[in-house]
């Protein structure tokens, strides 16, 4: 799931990601920003891959996946936006809930908390439990 929103990051490709998430879904920004629904967030990204967020490229970690029964899944990822070469630490975080649709597709249902700033220095990925970080990044060398 993750790394499909990042493919589609990296194509600038706003339709396919939205298509990651339910048509009611809800989305808060870094900056707090809300978005409701798929067509929101289509839109919204659309826009920034056009103006603010043209040229970036997006690099994630996941810190931690806890499943709620057999449909439902938090996944915490650390990532960051960027232009030119991968960012050796990502700064940001971000929680997404994970549903399984009656279609069995699994689509994010819902971004219940803000990306947050990393304090410096500070690691989440060392005080959580799971299977530990995967990491994601389509990007190449520069």
């Amino acid at each position: 799931m993750i790394a499909s929103l990042i493919d589609a990051w990296q194509r600038h490709d706003a339709q396919a990601h939205g298509a990651r998430f339910t048509v009611d879904a809800t989305y808060i920004t870094f900056v707090g920003t809300y978005h409701q629904g798929h067509a929101d967030i289509v839109e919204s990204h659309r826009t920034l891959f056009e103006k603010h967020l043209e040229g970036t490229r997006l690099a994630g970690e996941v810190l931690d996946i806890r499943f709620h029964g057999p449909d439902a899944a938090v996944v915490t990822v650390r990532g960051d936006t960027y232009k030119g070469s991968r960012p050796q630490e990502l700064t940001r975080i971000q929680t997404y809930t994970l549903v399984r649709e009656a279609d069995g597709e699994r689509r994010i249902a819902a971004l219940p908390q803000h990306q947050a700033q990393v304090a410096a220095g500070g690691d989440l990925a060392q005080d959580r439990p799971g299977p530990g970080p995967g990491r994601f990044s389509t990007s190449t060398a520069d």
